[in-house]
């Protein structure tokens, strides 16, 4: 969309009265002329000030079903909500789709979507996120819809919040309290219900709302006397020491739980066991291809942040080298910060890993998106200097064009579709290429006694040959030099 106003009748007859020849002298002669033929094709849709700062109804977002005996039964157990977007870079297409995906999310957390509507600014306004005027329009939208909640596509400030719901008189939310609401519902594991508790509490803090200076408490000081009544610490000021009191109380405790899993990262270390992470946007399909290579059953659904909870599973390269396969967290388009402190821990199995598989998703719209928000995450949890293979999933519902353009794009990619199993194969053995190899070749006679070398060099190393003789097992292998010390006094005299 431009920001051209539409043509005014007389510049139109102006273009019109001139020949094609004489076009640049009445250019000369008039500020501004005007050519539908000319100008239309090249300047796409004009609009007039008034067009471009109404708030633009999204299709195709609402849920509603139409049977009124099935609505009536989702409405005891779901909220009707209108979504609302401020447009303030890119084109009209880049906000649709960020609101899509927020009409995604807000399925995912069991609501119905009415209505959905972006309004076009330069920024989000300082009072009421769309400015007041809109506002009163929004509340006009939620009135004739019969909406109980608003969801805004930002993370509003707390003073935001407060003046719009002022406005439309309904609950008001943002992108981030929706995001938080999710992982609340699905995370299993206790520490995934510690850290999203922790990234609630963090979010909440500054947005706690009380009786201002009511309810205030005794300041205290002996048994009375001057001095010594109120203000004291009022009510909201209490619930914040609390809350800080348990956000202290659950860092300890996610602490605890990180020892623990360091520990198992300590020993795939000292085993010399070569790990893989899968990382990548929400539904792009990071469990589906989990359990294709390895068998997890892990739980696949479509919706967004199914699996919250990190998984590792042990897989073989087709080389017969085992290795750890982690799933991690999905990631989406601003992701809130305090889920990123929040889940900093869980993430760690991305930059600890010797490999990245980047699942993205390739029939989505807009997968160059989803791989440009994923790459920020992992930058920062200081995952940048990880090799990246990026495994373009759903080859089979995807465009072929947009394969190609992906493909051609991203020199480490391969296209695979977890559900179908293309590509497994060849995904397999592009693993076996990329992991680091053991630094030290050996070749070892070892005794038919001493069979448990022989696993060991199977399980850490790469058994390059393998020969069974008279005297034992011959093997030619790449190893780290622990096992090369404990090979070399095995080593033939002629080798």
């Amino acid at each position: 969309m431009t920001s051209s106003s539409s043509p005014s009748q007389d510049t139109k007859r102006l273009a019109h009265a001139y020949p094609e020849g004489l076009r640049a002298d009445a250019l000369m002669e008039e500020d501004v002329a005007w050519s539908h033929e000319i100008d239309g094709e090249r300047d796409g849709d004009q609009f007039d000030r008034s067009e471009r700062a109404a708030l633009r109804r999204v299709v195709g977002l609402s849920t509603e079903l139409e049977d009124v005996t099935e609505v009536e039964y989702r409405q005891l157990r779901l909220e009707r909500v209108v979504l609302v977007g401020v447009w303030t870079t890119g084109t009209a297409q880049d906000a649709e789709n960020s609101l899509a995906e927020l009409a995604a999310l807000a399925e995912t957390a069991g609501a119905l979507v009415l209505d959905g509507v972006i309004q076009r600014r330069d920024k989000p306004d300082a009072a009421t996120y769309i400015g007041s005027g809109k506002a009163a329009e929004l509340r006009d939208i939620v009135l004739e819809t019969g909406a109980d909640t608003v969801i805004c596509d930002g993370e509003l400030s707390p003073g935001q919040l407060i003046q719009l719901e002022d406005v439309v008189k309904v609950k008001v939310i943002d992108r981030t309290a929706l995001i938080l609401d999710i992982f609340a519902q699905h995370a299993k594991s206790r520490e995934g219900k510690a850290q999203v508790a922790l990234a609630q509490m963090q979010y909440m803090l500054p947005r706690l709302r009380g009786w201002g200076q009511s309810l205030s408490r005794q300041m205290g000081g002996g048994r009375g006397g001057l001095a010594t009544r109120g203000p004291g610490e009022t009510k909201i000021e209490t619930d914040r020491r609390r809350i800080r009191e348990k956000m202290a109380k659950m860092r300890r405790e996610i602490a605890e739980m990180k020892t623990g899993r360091e520990v198992k990262r300590q020993e795939r270390r000292r085993n010399k066991v070569p790990s893989v992470a899968i990382a990548g946007y929400t539904n792009a399909g990071k469990s589906s291809l989990l359990n294709r290579l390895t068998g997890a059953g892990v739980l696949v659904e479509n919706a967004l942040f199914a699996t919250l909870d990190p998984t590792v599973r042990r897989a073989e390269t087709p080389g017969g080298r085992l290795y750890t396969l982690a799933d991690t967290v999905g990631f989406v388009r601003h992701l809130p910060h305090h889920l990123v402190e929040a889940f900093r821990s869980t993430m760690e199995e991305v930059g600890d890993s010797d490999l990245i598989l980047h699942v993205v998703d390739g029939s989505h719209p807009t997968p160059e998106e989803q791989l440009a928000a994923v790459r920020e995450v992992i930058r920062d949890v200081g995952a940048t200097d990880v090799p990246e293979i990026v495994v373009i999933n759903k080859a089979d519902a995807a465009d072929p064009l947009v394969l190609q353009r992906l493909l051609r794009v991203e020199k480490r990619s391969i296209a695979v579709s977890a559900r179908t199993g293309q590509g497994i194969a060849e995904l397999l053995a592009l693993i076996d290429d990329e992991l680091p190899r053991p630094a030290v070749e050996v070749v070892a006679l070892v005794p038919y006694t001493h069979g448990k070398l022989v696993a060991r060099a199977h399980a850490e190393g790469e058994v390059l040959s393998e020969e069974h003789t008279a005297e034992g097992t011959l093997l030619k292998v790449r190893v780290h030099e622990e096992l090369a010390a404990d090979l070399a006094p095995y080593t033939p005299v002629s080798a």
